[in-house]
């Protein structure tokens, strides 16, 4: 129950939560239900961290609860989750109150969506610019293959269109965040080649055992370039797509059966992102003309994944990749 105190709180229009010492739900305003989507009912007595997302910088929780710790008042900027999973940019105020010796924290929310965009990066501009910025850099990583640009844009268009038949197909609720790091992070497999000679990237010939040796090695220079990037950003606006991507460039050769490298994996060892862009990039590998080989038709290509399922490849991720093509 709410103290009377209080309740002169839950008449603003803004969006206004009031939780205990525990920060448990004490009561939310008609405007907060209408903002989150939570049902003030079934939310009573919840943490209020209910509605807390994973891109609201850590420093800005630390600076909060230093504030409340010492019974300061604080304001700041959340990114919160809505109940359907939407995000949420917020302004808020959180005022503690000492009533009959027990302290309510009073929170009230003003949603940024609603103000003139510039002081916070709304949630569809953040995934478009993030694609973008990973696109122009593996594009620049790899600029002496003038067809680059085609294979980079075909592999995020089939790992987009094989990763949400999979997720449907087993059910698997994976997070809408996840895959999208995921598909963003596609277009960065083949960085590392900027680091292998051309005569040995492009030759039309069989490679000597030295030669292979050489290719082999580009996912591991594709991951030094990757951390290179990331000590220069330290900024949690590439976190999880830096952290999805480095598991893509360093394990897509990986096989099922362990006898890939360059960590020989086996199995569910290989991270799932790289088991889905493994299977991507040799199907569209064989569906091009490459300087060593010519085009090979859809149906030799499927057969060619299916031979190897189970070996090469996650046979469940193969089911789901051929039936994605109708077979």
């Amino acid at each position: 129950m709410t103290e009377e105190s209080l309740r002169m709180f839950l008449t603003l229009s803004d969006a206004v939560i009031i939780t205990d010492s525990r920060h448990h739900i004490v009561d939310v305003n008609s405007a907060y239900e209408h903002i989150t989507g939570y049902n003030r009912e079934t939310i009573l007595g919840a943490k209020a961290s209910v509605v807390k997302s994973k891109y609201t910088n850590k420093a800005t929780y630390k600076s909060m609860n230093e504030a409340l710790n010492k019974g300061e008042s604080w304001s700041g900027i959340f990114i919160n989750k809505k109940c359907n999973g939407d995000l949420w940019h917020s302004s808020i105020s959180i005022t503690p109150y000492l009533i009959d010796e027990e302290t309510y924290y009073v929170g009230i929310f003003r949603e940024l969506e609603h103000l003139e965009e510039g002081i916070y990066i709304a949630e569809d501009r953040r995934n478009n610019i993030q694609g973008v910025l990973l696109k122009v850099l593996a594009i620049s990583c790899e600029i002496r293959d003038p067809a680059i640009e085609d294979h980079l844009t075909r592999v995020q268009q089939i790992t987009e269109s094989f990763l949400l038949r999979h997720n449907d197909r087993l059910k698997l609720r994976l997070s809408d965040d996840y895959m999208q790091s995921v598909i963003h992070s596609s277009i960065m497999h083949d960085i590392g080649k900027s680091g292998v000679p051309e005569g040995i990237l492009y030759k039309p010939g069989p490679l000597t055992s030295y030669e292979r040796l050489i290719v082999e090695m580009h996912p591991l220079i594709g991951v030094d370039i990757l951390e290179k990037i990331n000590s220069e950003l330290q900024d949690s606006f590439f976190k999880d797509e830096l952290s999805v991507a480095r598991n893509i460039i360093l394990h897509h050769h990986e096989k099922w059966d362990g006898s890939g490298y360059p960590s020989k994996l086996r199995g569910t060892d290989i991270p799932f992102e790289a088991r889905v862009v493994s299977i991507v990039d040799v199907y569209d590998a064989l569906t091009s003309r490459r300087p060593y080989k010519e085009i090979w038709p859809e149906e030799q290509a499927l057969a060619f994944l299916q031979e190897h399922k189970g070996t090469s490849f996650d046979p469940d991720l193969i089911d789901t990749f051929v039936s994605l093509h109708g077979s």
